[in-house]
């Protein structure tokens, strides 16, 4: 493989043609040459060293670039996986009252940046989902926080391999982006919204793309290997088998080829029963010790993904084997919440925390309605709800607003129940000693 065919990504047969555009008057000359199997984006002479150097060649051969990796299914799943929650669950805005009360914040300006539009083009659970996927397979999510009289007003995702983290002499953050027409715009880490979640040195986000690179590149190459395989044909699952000093006739020999043509195609002859004739056996080839081997390495590949980004193999349909999350589905599940996802949404609250920060907002802070993770499971919120009344830390109309039902009529929906069975009950209390 040449070096210009590991610049693009490029196997050794090229698959596409590079296309060379003019620029338009006064835009700067750029180059734009990409394969069908995504090449990388070279922008800095960084970039350049890094692409002649191999930096994102596995010693599979394969190119394992964010693009190309989420076409390893078990990487897909991964990113799909950890970017739902973060996209889908209710993020609220809440205010401080006082050390014992809060409230919601609906009123302001940022909340409804995100929970209702967070640009003029995305949604808010879009924004979110494709700001958790950056984070995920390139290390850290970006946008520009759009102001206007001191309040936020729009959060407009700018790409990460545009974007250039540098800190200052005086230790302050400066973000340079890189305008895909040209030219290079500056900003301030007050004006960027920074998503990042594990970092080596403060400033810069680590995907696991950087360390899985190898695992990554092996499944790549499997899949490879497994649709040229198919294209090519695979190895036959039997034979047929003539008795001793016999021969087929030509005649009985067309209509077997025949038969295995109809069988090839499907259609109405699948599953019927193949007719042999003149004493021919079928005989099934069994499964080699190398086919075994091949099938074991891609589980592997597969459970070593998903250690990588913190998922229990079972949500990515690797089901064979025990993990460190607990024995059974649920508390499998509930290790995920615990030790994965948890290290997902506490990175979002503390970075819009960051932005309230800034505009002198110390009363305000983020935080996930993490109880929606149970919105589909009846039995644990039936459970939930009923504790909640039973001890006296919810009231029936605060439940009922949880299921977005409007509050008792009667007016009784307020009322908090007394816990049972507890110091506080007088009848309860254990008589004095005389």
């Amino acid at each position: 493989m040449g070096l210009i065919d590991r610049l693009l990504g490029r196997n050794a047969a090229p698959v596409a043609m590079p296309v060379h555009v003019e620029p338009t008057m006064g835009e700067p000359r750029a180059s734009a040459i990409q394969s069908a199997g995504a090449g990388q984006l070279i922008i800095t002479p960084e970039d350049l060293e890094r692409a002649i150097r191999a930096g994102d060649m596995s010693t599979s051969g394969q190119s394992v670039t964010p693009d190309r990796a989420l076409r390893v299914a078990s990487v897909f799943a991964c990113v799909r996986i950890l970017s739902g929650p973060p996209a889908t669950m209710p993020l609220d805005l809440k205010r401080r009252i006082s050390a014992k009360v809060r409230e919601d914040a609906d009123d302001h300006q940022l909340s409804r940046v995100l929970k209702r539009r967070p640009n003029r083009w995305q949604t808010p659970s879009q924004f979110k989902r494709m700001m958790q996927a950056h984070k995920l397979l390139r290390g850290h999510g970006v946008a520009q926080i759009v102001r206007s009289l001191g309040q936020v007003v729009a959060l407009i995702p700018l790409h990460p391999d545009r974007v250039e983290v540098r800190q200052r002499n005086d230790m302050a953050l400066e973000f340079v982006y890189r305008k895909p027409g040209g030219g290079e715009v500056v900003f301030q880490h007050r004006d960027i919204f920074y998503l990042i979640g594990l970092t080596l040195d403060g400033i810069h986000g680590v995907t696991p793309l950087t360390y899985a690179r190898e695992t990554i590149g092996t499944a790549l190459s499997q899949e490879q290997y497994s649709g040229s395989a198919a294209r090519n044909g695979n190895r036959a699952s039997g034979a047929f088998k003539m008795p001793p000093g016999k021969s087929l006739s030509d005649p009985a020999y067309q209509r077997l080829k025949a038969s295995l043509e109809a069988y090839r195609s499907g259609g109405d002859s699948e599953g019927t029963t193949m007719l042999l004739e003149e004493g021919l056996e079928y005989q099934q080839i069994a499964l080699s010790a190398v086919d075994a081997q091949w099938i074991e390495s891609r589980k592997f590949s597969r459970s070593e993904i998903a250690m990588f980004y913190g998922v229990p193999p079972h949500m990515i349909g690797d089901i064979e084997k025990q993990t460190s999350f607990g024995t059974g589905l649920e508390q499998q599940t509930q290790g995920f919440v615990t030790f994965s996802l948890e290290d997902e949404l506490t990175p979002w609250e503390e970075t819009i925390n960051r932005i309230l920060d800034d505009d002198n907002e110390p009363a305000l802070y983020a935080r996930f309605n993490r109880s929606a993770l149970v919105r589909g499971d009846l039995k644990a919120r039936k459970e939930y709800y009923q504790a909640a009344l039973q001890w006296g830390w919810l009231n029936p109309d605060e439940v009922r607003g949880l299921e977005d039902i409007n509050p008792r009529s009667d007016g009784n929906g307020e009322r908090f129940y007394d816990p049972p069975n507890t110091a506080g009950n007088s009848s309860n209390q254990p008589e004095p000693n005389p």
